[in-house]
This record gives structure tokens, C-alpha cells and sequence, in this order.
């Protein structure tokens, strides 16, 4: 066998896809995908897709890890799930791109300008310091990613519609400024870290 049939062969047979059934979330699914591409047809974002779904699962399978894990494709779930509903198989599509996504970023392999990882980020980081949503920091960090004048700008344009929903009485001004959280803030913080833990430990992973 020649040095480029030997590199080839070795290229092929690589330990990916068993990467992904351990370290990502349903990642034991992938290798029932038929490649039949209901879920593609069935995706709103379907035409905007680098790498369709069932396209992503093939890729796996032949062992393209950089090429999956740089891949913006992830990063455009919505969560709709017509892609689980629809899939011929019951392949929980949904939960893997979402598990594909968050491999991706732990190993700091996921792109960094992708605007649905800023969110994912933000809206995380939101979320766990008190157990709930702050609407207001969440929106600020939004408007303001791009630094203070992008974020004036953006403020301007949307003043319309948020005066819009006070009138509409569908936002209370006062109520975003109400300290939001959850009762037991150190056991949800506490429960973060040992699920952290025990998924580090299940994937061999070093925390973040």
C-alpha cells in the first residue's frame, strides 16, 4: 500500500465519531442518520446552513472533526425541533447540534464572531448568577457588545418600540429595575458546580 493510500486509510479510520457519542449530548445517534435530509427540508434556516445536518452527521462519521467543530452550522439551531418531529428515525437532531455546539466552545474550537454563541454566552452568563433572566442586563449586553456609540445607536432605534410597549402596558420600567433572583442563589450555584463536576469527570474534560 502506498504512503498516500497508508495516510488516507488512517485519516478514514480515526476515533471521532466515538469522541462524539461520549463527549456530546445524544451523540450516540449520529450514526443512525440515513442521510435521507428530511431534516434539512424541514429547517427554516435550512437554505443558510454551511453544513446541513445530516451533512454535519456524515462529516462526523468520515472523521472531519476541525471541520465540524469550527463549523458555524451549530450555531444556527433555533430549537424548533420540525427536524426531531419530521426525522424518519427519531434522531433527537436538536439536542446534538446543541451538544455540538457546547463541545465546540469548551474546547475552544467554536467560531468567535458568531452571534448565537455571543447570545448563548450572555444569555448563560445572565441566567446563573442569580437563577433568573435579567431582561434588562441581557438587553444592555446585547446593545452595547460593540462597544458605547454601537450601543447608543441601537438604543435610539429600538426607543420606539419600547415606548411602545409601556404604553401598551407590556413593560413596566419600574419592574426591570427590581432586583431579580431566585431565593437560594448559593444552592443553584452549588448545583451548577457539581454538574460541572460530574460532566467533567463523564467526558474527561478540565472545567472551563
Amino acid at each position: 500500500m502506498s504512503d498516500l493510500n497508508t495516510q488516507a486509510v488512517a485519516k478514514y479510520r480515526n476515533n471521532f465519531l466515538k469522541e462524539v457519542e461520549a463527549c456530546v449530548e445524544e451523540g450516540d445517534w449520529v450514526k443512525m442518520c440515513m442521510q435521507c435530509g428530511v431534516c434539512s427540508g424541514s429547517c427554516p434556516f435550512g437554505p443558510h446552513w454551511d453544513h446541513p445536518p445530516q451533512e454535519i452527521f456524515m462529516m462526523i462519521r468520515a472523521g472531519k472533526r476541525e471541520e465540524v467543530l469550527t463549523s458555524n452550522s451549530m450555531w444556527m439551531c433555533t430549537s424548533c425541533y420540525n427536524c426531531i418531529v419530521r426525522c424518519p428515525r427519531e434522531i433527537p437532531i436538536t439536542h446534538i447540534m446543541h451538544g455540538l455546539a457546547n463541545y465546540a466552545h469548551r474546547l475552544g474550537l467554536a467560531p468567535k464572531n458568531q452571534p448565537t454563541r455571543h447570545f448563548s454566552k450572555l444569555f448563560w452568563n445572565n441566567i446563573t448568577k442569580t437563577g433568573r433572566a435579567n431582561e434588562l442586563k441581557l438587553s444592555l449586553g446585547l446593545y452595547f457588545k460593540d462597544g458605547l456609540v454601537s450601543g447608543m445607536k441601537i438604543g435610539m432605534a429600538m426607543a420606539g418600540i419600547g415606548l411602545g410597549l409601556v404604553k401598551a402596558k407590556r413593560l413596566n420600567p419600574i419592574e426591570l429595575l427590581k432586583p431579580h433572583g431566585c431565593k437560594d442563589t448559593k444552592g443553584i450555584h452549588a448545583m451548577l458546580k457539581k454538574a460541572r463536576e460530574i460532566e467533567d469527570r463523564r467526558k474527561g474534560l478540565t472545567a472551563a
